[in-house]
């Protein structure tokens, strides 16, 4: 264990079969949490919990989850009471990108886009304003770099994390009665596959200095901070973990 600061806590992350969530889901763990991997691919997640539990000794469930489906993250949320009988904290990781130019985005494309990056995190703040118990909980949104400055082609994720600063923000005013707070990350360029099929990078239209590139432990250390008390007077802030990237575009 590196601290016990979710001893008895009850963490979901999103998207937590691989990458970033992965990392998020492991850190939570060996800090104590019981933890849900929450995943579109639901085998993907039944084996990243039994890495937890193996690794860490920790319990942890691996559930399949659209988040861009509000039943799916309303079955999530069920599963996770029934097995742990609490809900304290979601990461809402999952994220997909796509790259077309704006002429070429259809109707289609940005729902898809939109289902996964928007409103899949606000159907799991949904759930955790509805099950938080008296003490409250955390939401940790992992954002991007994209909501502030961005690149060609890449719109609706872009689109997608900048709503998500703003629905981090309504959810610390809405929450603060409750002692529900409510943060987002903006991670930089993180070495995850997201990273390395962007086509702008492919192509070398955008090129990386290997100091911007960050790993995803970074970005779990920070939403650890982010969901504990060591954050209790922070709420409705957004953190850029980007090696000072944000700093020089």
């Amino acid at each position: 264990m590196i601290e016990s600061r979710f001893r008895d806590k009850v963490a979901v992350v999103t998207g937590a079969a691989g990458g970033i969530g992965a990392a998020v889901a492991m850190r939570f763990a060996q800090e104590g949490a019981r933890v849900v991997i929450a995943d579109l691919n639901g085998d993907a997640a039944s084996a990243a919990a039994a890495k937890i539990a193996s690794d860490c000794g920790a319990e942890a469930l691996g559930v399949a989850c659209d988040v861009g489906d509000e039943t799916q993250v309303a079955a999530t949320v069920a599963a996770t009471l029934s097995r742990f009988g609490r809900f304290d904290v979601v990461v809402n990781n999952a994220g997909l990108m796509t790259f077309k130019t704006l002429a070429e985005w259809t109707a289609a494309d940005w729902l898809k886009v939109l289902h996964v990056d928007l409103l899949g995190a606000a159907f799991f703040t949904k759930e955790l304003f509805l099950h938080a118990g008296p003490d409250g909980g955390a939401i940790v949104n992992i954002a991007s770099v994209h909501a502030v400055r961005t690149s060609p082609n890449a719109a609706p994720y872009s689109a997608a994390k900048a709503a998500m600063m703003s629905l981090t923000r309504t959810a610390a005013i809405e929450g603060r009665d409750r002692n529900i707070r409510a943060n987002a990350i903006l991670p930089g360029a993180i070495d995850t596959p997201m990273l390395w099929e962007n086509p702008n990078l492919k192509s070398g239209a955008e090129t990386l200095d290997a100091r911007d590139v960050g790993r995803p432990k970074d970005i779990a250390a920070a939403a650890a901070f982010l969901a504990s008390d060591d954050a209790a007077f922070i709420t409705g802030a957004g953190l850029a973990v980007d090696g000072g990237r944000l700093a020089k575009l």
